[in-house]
């Protein structure tokens, strides 16, 4: 399993520390981990804005400026697909985990034998959960299955995302959406995003999803589409 991991921790030792335990884990258990170290939650969100598809954060909670318990509460409003790991030198941070559905809380010194079998259990969740979304409407906060997700179409400064559980109303660009849903949504035309898990049939000017329903197709997409369509069957 490829697994994209962030440690931060604004103590250089600790995170150098922490990553080669990451490391470690993942030689004996057989997983890929791509590894990046941040000293700031400020320095990780940097980062974020341009790539959401990390699997594990191991978050230290003390932080000059945005503490980790703040850092998740943010990532939590967009996203409830990573597994987030607590990283503190005191016990009385322990009950703020639940608030962002956290993985498991570590007390400093961290140790092979204390994270190996947490990485582990992340490890298992990401496996067998499907990746969720975040879709904050006007009225609830909605935990969407991205492979609930149809296709997504975009009205003036809102978009509709159309489910196999109904619609929902979002106020947030299509362009915005689509760096969340990852790799297994395709920009179909300006105005829709759609599902390639629900493509079943692809013409040189719409798609046919699964729900019987068509979408256009921009002009010169076709065997951009195709080649992504036959990659993810």
């Amino acid at each position: 399993m490829k697994l994209k991991i962030a440690i931060c921790d604004d103590e250089p030792e600790q995170s150098g520390f922490i990553s080669s335990i990451v490391k470690k884990w993942g030689a004996a258990s057989g997983n890929v981990c791509e590894i990046k170290v941040f000293p700031s939650s400020e320095a990780f969100l940097f980062d974020y804005d341009g790539e959401k598809n990390y699997d594990i954060l191991l978050l230290d909670v003390e932080m000059k400026g945005m503490s980790g318990v703040d850092l998740a509460k943010f990532l939590r409003r967009y996203s409830s697909r990573e597994e987030i790991v607590f990283i503190s030198s005191h016990f009385e941070f322990f009950g703020e985990g639940y608030e962002v559905d956290a993985l498991h809380y570590l007390v400093k010194p961290v140790s092979e034998e204390k994270l190996f079998p947490v990485l582990s259990k992340a490890a298992e969740r990401l496996a067998e959960e499907p990746p969720s979304l975040l879709i904050v409407t006007d009225n609830e906060t909605v935990k969407l299955p991205v492979t609930d997700i149809i296709y997504v179409e975009s009205l003036l400064h809102y978009i509709v995302i159309h489910t196999q559980k109904g619609d929902f109303k979002a106020k947030e660009s299509i362009s915005t959406f689509s760096e969340r849903a990852g790799e297994d949504f395709y920009r179909v035309h300006r105005s829709y995003l759609a599902s390639l898990k629900h493509i079943v049939r692809i013409s040189r000017n719409g798609v046919k999803m699964d729900t019987g329903e068509e979408l256009p197709l921009a002009r010169g997409k076709y065997d951009d589409i195709n080649r992504a369509f036959i990659e993810r069957i």
